[in-house]
């Protein structure tokens, strides 16, 4: 089993929509996290919508702050336009995600941005089940 933690820099959008979309798709075989560097008070309203259509409730997670012990915690870490501001550590996979901010955004390009996120998070649990098979 391994352990994605994912990184934006308010954990209000990309990161929440990835980690839930991930869990999905994991289905338990994985877990997940999420986090900020700087994370804000509340997640987007268009983020919830967009995740509503899908089903997909998350009006009760709240934006965490990226900490050493998370970091530690993962196996994996994927950021979305923080890169540089996530302390690195040994033996931890890492990629980058260039995705937009869904902050402000209308609600059709958030769906672009969750469409997106999807592709990717089914590429990552496909390359984490290959290599724990």
């Amino acid at each position: 089993m391994a352990r994605v933690l994912f990184v934006c820099q308010r954990n209000a959008g990309r990161s929440q929509m990835s980690r839930a979309l991930f869990d999905i798709e994991a289905d338990g075989r994985h877990e997940s996290a999420s986090a900020g560097t700087l994370p804000a008070d509340r997640i987007e309203p268009e983020v919830l919508l967009a995740m509503r259509e899908l089903g997909v409730e998350l009006s009760d997670v709240r934006p965490q702050a990226l900490t050493q012990e998370l970091i530690e915690w993962a196996d994996v870490v994927v950021t979305m336009g923080c890169a540089d501001a996530r302390p690195t550590v040994p033996d931890t996979r890492s990629f980058d995600w260039p995705l937009p901010d869904p902050k402000g955004l209308p609600l059709s390009e958030i769906r672009e941005i969750r469409h997106d996120i999807d592709l990717r998070v089914r590429d990552l649990v496909a390359d984490l089940d290959d290599a724990a098979a």
